[in-house]
């Protein structure tokens, strides 16, 4: 299988799972929480981080860390993510092959639900990357928040009605 097929595969089972998201049918996982994308966002991008090889998972955390400021990293994990910052310097993020040996699935989880609350776009955004990435595009777990990304981001976009005046 080559990588636009690897590419291609991951995008239709996020389609699938998506569509049984939508259509209120039981998640694949059959987890109740399931149903609160918000909820389970940060647990299941922790699971796609601790599967995704060294380099993507730098790629990941430069994604979530770009929108964060210092005082906003500091509070999370321990300042784990603040020291990365730091070492980066604020106009070149770059995350390192060896920033990651402290970096463990329970602060990326916490990381995610911070990003969140400072900007959703950012976390949503994570879903083009995820499906660019051909070692996880197979993934049952990544294709899972792929669909619940896209559909949270579908949801905030406003309708024709809602832009209509009164």
């Amino acid at each position: 299988m080559n990588e636009d097929d690897s590419i291609g595969e991951g995008i239709r089972g996020a389609a699938r799972v998506e569509g049984a998201v939508q259509s209120g049918s039981k998640p694949p996982c059959g987890d109740a929480n399931a149903t609160s994308p918000d909820l389970r966002i940060p647990e299941l991008l922790a699971q796609v981080y601790e599967a995704a090889p060294a380099v993507e998972r730098c790629h990941l955390l430069e994604q979530l860390l770009q929108p964060l400021g210092l005082l906003s990293l500091a509070a999370v994990a321990g300042g784990i993510f603040a020291n990365i910052r730091l070492r980066c310097g604020w106009q070149q993020l770059d995350v390192r092959l060896d920033d990651l040996q402290n970096v463990h699935a329970v602060d990326v989880a916490a990381l995610v639900d911070h990003a969140q609350q400072v900007s959703v776009e950012t976390v949503d955004g994570l879903a083009q990357m995820l499906v660019s990435m051909p070692v996880l595009s197979g993934s049952a777990t990544a294709a899972l928040l792929v669909a619940m990304l896209l559909r949270r981001a579908r949801s905030r976009q406003p309708t024709p009605a809602d832009t209509q005046d009164c």
